[in-house]
């Protein structure tokens, strides 16, 4: 495995004048093969020739500014490379702190060294691989040059270049195919073939079998589709060692620390048992040492520690309340369950911290000390931990095959060991498992006692919620019910309104000589609409208008169409009125008459005018009529004279 190592040394991404200078470590199977000093540039040449597997750094944003940037880099990468960020991912921690885990001391002022332990820290697993696609992938080919402005030979120009973009996307898919990749194709015609083929490909861009090419006349880029928003996921998949601390009882209390203290879980939940202890410490990480606050081990506490064959630690005697507070300190623990369970995992870190460090003092750097002290606790020798943790980092190079004599093969007792040890673990599952398959079967009888309670209570509550929707029916049909009873009453309410006033119209009409009328506060077309909802407006009716102020042609017209028997108008003479509404309402034949003079009086929307008076003032009207018909006559023969007399006299002049 190769692992390129990079750390900044001087200037910035960020910067417009001093551009970044990196310090490059290259590990090789765990050895330092090559350190440079390197630019941005330079980086990304060694990156494209060696193809490395891993390029760690303790932080991105020494490679690129923002996030779009970074996937800009990212998409320069080989698709072999992973992006490593060493000190974490979304919760980053100082790059000293992750190294220390591998025992590998770090100069923070000696960027090599920083870039070589952020290498080292890579190969071992540690930190967070930078995800930034999807597990899609865009094949664009396209052309590598614009077709120009034109020339005698632009069209054979421009066929060259589109017949070249077409016999390249066969190419690209003959690959796909090939491959067995399922994808989408989209292609944009153009004159002699295609000027753009983009083909979306459902894989990860490290398995299409097509890589990004530049020619005189086609390009090729592959792209991977990138995410919404960039993640992190872990290198290794190992979950990190701890210390677990429990307190059984109705209110399970659950406290969990890492080999160097620091508190990683506390949690508590009522009616938890075995299974579901485990089920939560594993979704938390791997157990080295499981702990209680009493001696002897509680059985179900037992139970979980046999489950992971993790060692078990009790305290010599009892802790007291005082102790494990002030074990707790500043822990954020919920209740005493908690403390309790917290306090006996930092009695256990506390009661093998020594070890520990002295472990640490005697692994060189480059191990993980977790794995060592796991291997350590359980009964191995450093020496062995550290030599089979050589054999899974630094893989061994082919030697020469020799053949073992025939004697007892080296190994033997290491061997035999091993296979006691696991007939040992296989007789505690076993024990465990018969254990487990007891419990099983009181949970059986207590899940079937529970179904039968669920299905009275399903069907009670089955009832309840049929009576419970009826009554919902119910109360909506009542609720539409009333309001549309709301709305008829209210229109009945209107309505006798209505005929009242059109009660009192026809007594006024009843009294001898006299002539209803239905008062129009003004010539609009709200106030129409106003006395039409009122009163109605019908044929023969009068119509008094209180003001002619700002009538308009199309109420005048509406009233006509109406056929109302007269419209009355304020004044005692029609020539005080404007002439462009005697003129509009002769035009519509609607009679106007004078109110003046038809004895015209107004009781709020009602009035009365005088019978007589009226058939008067609407024979005047006809007279008017009449005069503006002659007048109209006289005014079209005047104009065809006019037009005749006109043509005449063109006649003569063209004739000379």
């Amino acid at each position: 495995m190769k692992v390129f190592g990079v750390d900044i040394i001087r200037g910035s991404v960020r910067s417009r004048t001093e551009r970044p200078v990196y310090a490059l470590v290259v590990l090789e199977d765990g050895e330092v093969v090559a350190t440079a000093q390197v630019n941005a540039f330079r980086l990304s040449r060694l990156i494209a020739r060696d193809e490395p597997d891993l390029l760690a750094t303790d932080s991105v944003q020494e490679l690129a500014v923002d996030q779009h940037a970074l996937v800009g880099f990212m998409q320069t990468l080989p698709t072999k490379t992973a992006l490593v960020q060493v000190t974490g991912g979304e919760r980053k921690e100082t790059l000293q702190k992750v190294a220390g885990r591998y025992n590998i001391l770090v100069e923070k002022t000696d960027p090599f060294a920083e870039a070589g332990a952020a290498a080292r820290i890579a190969y071992l697993g540690g930190g967070a691989v930078v995800v930034a696609f999807e597990k899609t992938t865009e094949v664009t080919v396209s052309r590598h040059r614009s077709p120009g402005k034109g020339g005698w030979s632009q069209n054979r120009y421009v066929r060259k270049v589109h017949g070249a973009v077409r016999e390249r996307a066969r190419e690209v898919e003959g690959h796909l195919v090939a491959a067995g990749l399922r994808y989408e194709k989209s292609e944009r015609l153009a004159y002699g073939g295609f000027s753009r083929v983009q083909f979306l490909v459902y894989a990860p861009r490290d398995e299409i079998p097509v890589r990004t090419y530049a020619g005189a006349d086609v390009q090729v880029r592959v792209q991977g589709r990138r995410l919404d928003r960039i993640r992190y996921e872990p290198l290794s998949r190992r979950p990190r060692y701890l210390i677990v601390g429990i307190d059984p009882g109705t209110t399970t209390g659950i406290g969990a620390v890492s080999l160097e203290g620091e508190v990683v879980e506390i949690f508590s939940s009522r009616q938890m048992g075995p299974a579901e202890m485990i089920e939560h410490i594993t979704s938390v990480g791997k157990p080295l040492i499981i702990a209680s606050d009493v001696s002897p081990m509680p059985d179900t506490v037992e139970k979980v520690r046999r489950a992971f064959n993790a060692v078990a630690y009790v305290p010599p005697q009892d802790r007291s309340v005082e102790m494990k507070l002030d074990l707790t300190a500043g822990t954020g623990y919920a209740n005493p369950h908690e403390r309790d369970a917290l306090s006996a995992a930092l009695d256990a870190y506390r009661s093998y911290k020594n070890k520990f460090l002295n472990i640490a003092r005697r692994v060189p750097p480059g191990y993980d000390l977790d794995e060592v002290r796991a291997g350590v606790l359980r009964g191995r020798s450093i020496e062995a931990v550290l030599t089979d943790l050589s054999g899974r980092q630094r893989p061994v190079r082919p030697e020469k095959k020799v053949v073992p004599p025939p004697e007892e093969p080296a190994g033997r007792d290491e061997r035999d060991e091993r296979i006691a040890h696991l007939d040992r673990t296989a007789k505690r599952l076993r024990a465990f498992v018969q254990e487990l398959e007891e419990g099983i079967e009181e949970k059986d009888a207590e899940i079937t006692r529970l179904k039968r309670q669920i299905r009275r209570e399903r069907s009670g509550r089955s009832k309840a919620f049929q009576r419970d929707a009826e009554v919902a029916k119910r109360d909506a049909q009542i609720a539409a019910l009333k309001k549309r009873l709301r709305k008829e009453e209210k229109r009945n309410k209107s309505l006798k309104k209505r005929i009242e006033r059109m009660r009192r119209v026809e007594e006024l009409q009843v009294g001898e000589g006299q002539a209803a009328v239905k008062a129009l506060d003004s010539l609009t077309h709200d106030a129409l609409r106003g006395l039409e909802a009122d009163l109605g407006v019908g044929k023969e009716d009068v119509v008094a208008v209180r003001t002619t102020d700002g009538w308009g042609r199309s109420v005048v017209k509406d009233l006509a169409a109406m056929h109302v028997r007269a419209v009355a108008v304020p004044g005692d003479s029609l020539d005080g009125q404007d002439p462009h509404l005697v003129a509009e309402a002769l035009a519509a034949r609607l009679p106007l008459v004078p109110g003046g003079t038809v004895g015209l009086r107004l009781m709020g929307r009602i009035g009365t005018v005088e019978e007589e008076r009226l058939a008067a003032a609407l024979e005047a009207w006809a007279g008017r009529v009449e005069a503006h018909e002659r007048e109209k006559k006289a005014s079209m023969l005047n104009q065809v004279f006019k037009e005749y007399q006109t043509e005449r006299e063109k006649e003569v002049r063209r004739r000379g």
